[in-house]
């Protein structure tokens, strides 16, 4: 069977092709931006692209397109499909129908921290031997790649990340409702995805549809400190109901100024984590991944051992480069205020010396909206230089950080790499923060510090 994905390089949707080629479907796709790393994944595994959404593409004759949600009436290919009365569903219907189903379902949910929390609990699975299929959206560096699909029906699991943003042009519900977990994790709840999300209740709405299909006999593991979860929580649960950051569920605790923690459950000691990962954002996912492997019957001792060889997700504060005087750059998936503080203020925790540099593009939908501007000066508190790179923005970010002398706007990321070079100090932290491919300036500063 032929299937040809529309908004194939999504995270998402590359992740899907892969796990339909594993299942033995003909796979081809398109999309307008083809960008690294989804795409390079998708080279190697012999999946052909197609760049644009030409209408010629129905000459192909797949049995059904699966149209992600970058699609949009208006698109060529996908008005030749609807006129010509093609076959088409969602990238979750066709997931659920033809993998999920037959599958013990863990899925993470939540506005932060869904792709390191997804990453944790596959990384788990797979070190205690349980072989695991998942579908996670970044790239894990303990696994290599976004999915994979283990056929054998001794390999039961499914490790799912749960995204609420909306499912299809045709599907106006969020994609995670299409996936029927028996385990639940819910990591934190904010608004976000201003562009189809009208407040925050309108998200709650969401995240109560996904409780409700949540079987009795599964479980629920929701982080105590989230408000807006607890909220969601008052309108029925029918699951049984675990927290985490709470002392009668799961817990931690830091040992003193070091990377190690103290891992709790219901107020007795597990073990201590001693890890890569950095700030209180990762030890909150690490009890979230721990809560879900206990839920399947994995110890917490085991858990902990596993996270203990736990190398992180790339483009999630991934160190892409260190050099003279020890200077390091780094690779972040920013998206939200709230993610951006956590990340800068987990790197001053541990940072003994050195400035953190900051080089920061609005990109989000909800950030090009403005929607998010009044708390990005509080999320970037913690670094000492941020550059705002401005660009088709709908609010003036001179405005907003007029009375910020710490954070400087250009709309040339040429002129940013030449003031970080000029001003560069010994033990400078070099922080790329974008949801998007930035322009290449990540490689572009490796470029500039390799040939000094």
């Amino acid at each position: 069977m032929h299937i040809h994905i529309l908004g194939i390089c999504g995270t998402f949707m590359a992740g899907l092709a892969s796990l339909a080629k594993s299942k033995g479907f003909k796979v081809t796709g398109c999309d307008q931006n083809v960008y690294p790393p989804m795409s390079t994944q998708l080279e190697e595994e012999g999946i052909k692209i197609i760049e644009g959404f030409d209408s010629s593409q129905t000459k192909l004759k797949p049995d059904i397109y699966i149209i992600g949600n970058v699609v949009k009436r208006g698109t060529p290919l996908m008005e030749s499909i609807l006129n010509n009365n093609l076959s088409f569903m969602s990238g979750p219907q066709w997931l659920y129908e033809n993998i999920l189903h037959e599958k013990w379902v863990i899925a993470v949910a939540g506005t932060h921290g869904k792709t390191s929390t997804t990453a944790m609990v596959a990384w788990i699975l797979e070190f205690c031997g349980l072989n695991p299929s998942y579908l996670i959206g970044g790239i894990p560096k303990n696994l290599k790649t976004s999915s994979r699909l283990i056929n054998d029906k001794n390999s039961n699991f499914f490790i799912i990340e749960a995204d609420e943003y909306d499912t299809a042009f045709f599907d106006k519900r969020s994609k995670f409702v299409h996936y029927y977990p028996r385990t639940l994790i819910m990591n934190n709840l904010e608004f976000d995805h201003a562009d189809i999300f009208e407040n925050l209740n309108h998200i709650k709405k969401h995240f109560h549809h996904l409780i409700r299909i949540v079987p009795e006999k599964g479980k629920i593991i929701s982080n105590a400190q989230s408000n807006a979860l607890n909220e969601v929580i008052k309108l029925g649960v029918w699951s049984d109901l675990e927290y985490f950051n709470h002392i009668d569920g799961w817990s931690y605790q830091w040992q003193d100024e070091s990377s190690s923690l103290n891992i709790f459950y219901q107020n007795k000691k597990e073990g201590t984590l001693t890890w890569e990962c950095i700030g209180d954002h990762n030890a909150s996912n690490a009890l979230a991944a721990i809560a879900a492997a206990h839920h399947i019957g994995i110890p917490a001792a085991k858990s902990i051992k596993a996270l203990a060889t736990f190398k992180g997700v790339k483009r999630r504060l991934e160190k892409i480069g260190e050099f003279k005087d020890n200077i390091k750059i780094y690779d972040d998936f920013a998206h939200h205020p709230s993610a951006i503080k956590s990340t800068l203020d987990g790197m001053r925790q541990v940072l003994k010396e050195g400035r953190i540099i900051v080089v920061f593009e609005p990109r989000s939908n909800t950030m090009k909206l403005g929607e998010m501007k009044k708390e990005l000066q509080d999320s970037l508190s913690s670094a000492d230089i941020v550059y705002c790179y401005a660009s088709n923005l709908d609010w003036d970010p001179n405005e907003l950080f007029k009375n910020n002398q710490k954070i400087k706007v250009s709309d040339s990321t040429q002129w940013i790499l030449s003031s970080i070079i000029k001003e560069k100090k010994p033990n400078d932290q070099i922080v790329f923060m974008s949801n998007g491919s930035f322009s290449g300036i990540q490689n572009k500063c490796l470029d500039l510090f390799k040939n000094e």
